[in-house]
This record gives structure tokens, sequence and C-alpha cells, in this order.
């Protein structure tokens, strides 16, 4: 081979060449981490771009539970939060009832009824015997749990169930319950599903 060719096919010395590489690994992991973390901390900071809504709170609904309320809002919410310590643990907080313990609240004709004595009279006096509650027999026996309430208090219960999970009814003020507590007879005994039915709504 002629020294003419040796010099074309060997570089001279010192020039760059180009060698395939890829990125560390570490460096893509690390990247990964760091993308993770960024998703957890969007998820729970950002409001999701709501301009209302900055840490600590993590979404609007949230913000609003948080607000100070006032008339019927704070009305339902002190409801909600007596129902939630006294009738929730039988009825459900989502007021599906139990079965074969607590009937349905949700859609219940005791509770959207167009006027609210029956269903007042029911935590008052409590019920015994069989109660027909959206078409289905409930063999049950309930005590008085809402004889001990303040009047304002078992309003609030009263007027949050009838305005909640899909129900739709006129509120109920401490006073009217005061008028219906003031009715009942000395030592009265639970009502049955007959006695509340021979009773105005």
């Amino acid at each position: 081979m002629s020294d003419e060719n040796k010099s074309c096919s060997v570089p001279p010395p010192g020039e760059p060449t180009a060698t395939p590489s890829t990125a560390p690994m570490w460096i893509i992991v690390v990247t990964l981490i760091l993308l993770f973390i960024g998703g957890i901390y969007f998820d729970r900071n950002s409001g999701w771009f709501n301009a209302k809504v900055y840490s600590p709170y993590a979404s609007a609904e949230n913000l609003d539970a948080c607000q100070p309320q006032s008339g019927a809002a704070a009305f339902i919410a002190r409801g909600k939060k007596t129902y939630e310590a006294v009738c929730g643990v039988c009825h459900g907080p989502d007021g599906l009832g139990k079965p074969g313990q607590a009937p349905p609240l949700a859609g219940s004709e005791w509770v959207i009824a167009k006027g609210f004595n029956r269903l007042a009279h029911i935590p008052l006096m409590g019920v015994a015997g069989s109660i027909q509650v959206s078409g289905k027999d409930w063999n049950m026996n309930m005590a008085a749990m809402g004889a001990a309430l303040p009047d304002e208090d078992l309003a609030a219960v009263l007027t949050y169930i009838r305005n909640s999970w899909g129900n739709k009814a006129s509120s109920v003020a401490g006073d009217d319950i005061k008028h219906i507590r003031a009715k009942l007879p000395a030592g009265a005994q639970p009502m049955t599903h007959d006695m509340l039915m021979q009773m105005p709504e």
C-alpha cells in the first residue's frame, strides 16, 4: 500500500470523531421521579387553574366548605352536622338507610311530603312496628332520637334531610317544632304506621 493511500484512510491527529452515546440511566430515573412528584404537588395544590383556589385548599368545593355561612346555608349546615352525629349512624350519611336496620330517607314519601307534621312526630316520639317506606315494609323500632334535641336543631335536621340526596321540600323552622312539641301528650307511646297516617301531613 502506498503512502498516499495511508494518508487518506487515517484522520489527522487531534481531529474529533463522532461516537454514539446515550444519556445516563440515573438522569432518566431522576427526571421521571421529579415529574411524578410535580404531578402530585400540582394535583394537591393547583385548584385546577381556578383563580380563587390556592394553598391550603385543594378544590373549589373544599374552599366553599370552609367559608363562613349564614342564612339558609348555615341552617342546613347545622342540620347536616346534627344529622351525622345523631341520625347518620342508622340512616347512613347518604340517606340510603341500612338493610334490616333503618329505611332510606332519600326519596322517602315521609320526608318529601308537602307538610312536615308526620315527619316531625317520628323523631319526637319514635316509631314502633311495621312502617312502609318507598313501597317496602320495615319492621322496626326507632327511639325518639329527636326528643332531646333543641327545637332549632331538630328543625335544622328535618330541613337538611328534606333538601338532600335529591329531596326537594320546604324547610322547617324552630317555632314549627316548638308548636308540635307543645301538643304532644305526656307519656305518649311511640307512633305506629296507622297512627301517623291518621294525622295531617
